[in-house]
């Protein structure tokens, strides 16, 4: 318990009464104790830096947070596995009692449970697929605004075929989105989604709707609401012209469009606010992902990576 000691911060967090809890009423072998203290010193270390004075003050979010760090740090899975288990048990003894009033560890993720994003588009390959949309298509207008607005707006499938034509703005260069839980939002669109909705609804949309569209922007061959499975489709058979290798999804243009717009510079509030993310945490999966890409980038090209 050395490094209890000395760090300044172990007395605010409880830490050397954690390890006398493990010792003595867990059984836990010294060893194991040793590791949970280093794993909670470094924790209470991190909090400190972010102004996080006591193991009460941190949220889930900030506990998510301080696992990515670890992992920027290099650390191998087990030993984040093992932090994470240290935490749990640490704040489980700290609800036993009565130093916090809940337990914010609750539904820290282990490694093996990190969701994976499907592959990322480069901007070249987002070029290709919209290029791919040939003039000579009989609904090139609706695939290529389709596929525009679906990179452009950052959109869940779902919220790509919910659009209805009077949720445009187009004077504005925004549309209004509903996503999950019907929450509203307006996510701005630029002159390329822009130019290509405006051709779609003056050239092809009012020869398919036939008084069935019920107000949707997108429609199918027959003049109804495209649904989600046509959307796959359109997307399917782009991507397979364009010559593009790796599987692509709604999904993936949603994807390729945070991530893009994180590698250009944006505020991760700004792109939070239009992917519509409840909690900044799901948006910062993001910038874990363009941290991964530039390590293996380093690691790639650097003489001594």
């Amino acid at each position: 318990m050395a490094r209890s000691v000395t760090s300044p911060h172990n007395r605010a967090f409880l830490i050397e009464r954690f390890g006398e809890f493990l010792a003595l009423e867990q059984g836990s072998s010294a060893r194991t104790t040793e590791a949970y203290a280093r794993d909670l010193t470094r924790l209470a270390d991190w909090c400190v830096g972010k102004r996080i004075g006591a193991p009460g003050e941190a949220t889930p979010a900030d506990l998510r947070a301080f696992v990515y760090y670890l992992k920027d740090l290099g650390l191998a899975p087990s030993s984040i596995r093992r932090s994470i288990s240290a935490i749990r048990t640490y704040y489980k003894f700290l609800v036993g009692e009565h130093a916090v009033a809940a337990d914010p560890s609750l539904k820290l993720e282990t490694p093996k449970r990190w969701r994976t994003l499907p592959e990322v588009l480069s901007a070249d390959n987002v070029r290709k697929l919209i290029e791919s949309v040939s003039i000579d298509e009989p609904l090139a207008f609706r695939d290529r605004a389709m596929l525009e607005l679906g990179y452009g707006g950052g959109l869940r499938v779902s919220e790509w075929i919910g659009i209805s034509v009077q949720d445009l703005m187009m004077d504005d260069g925004v549309i209004r989105v509903f996503g999950k839980g019907a929450k509203e939002r307006l996510v701005p669109i630029g002159r390329s989604a822009i130019g290509a909705v405006g051709m779609y609804l003056r050239e092809l949309r009012p020869r398919l709707e036939r008084g069935e569209g019920k107000g949707r922007l997108f429609l199918n061959a027959r003049g109804r609401p495209l649904s989600r499975m046509g959307a796959w489709q359109i997307l399917r058979k782009y991507v397979t012209k364009a010559g593009i290798s790796i599987r692509v999804t709604p999904h993936t243009l949603r994807h390729s469009f945070a991530t893009h717009l994180l590698e250009g510079g944006a505020d991760l509030r700004a792109v939070q606010e239009m992917l519509g993310h409840v909690d900044i945490s799901t948006t910062q999966i993001y910038t874990h992902v363009d941290r991964e890409y530039l390590r293996s980038v380093h690691r790639q090209f650097h003489p001594r990576g």
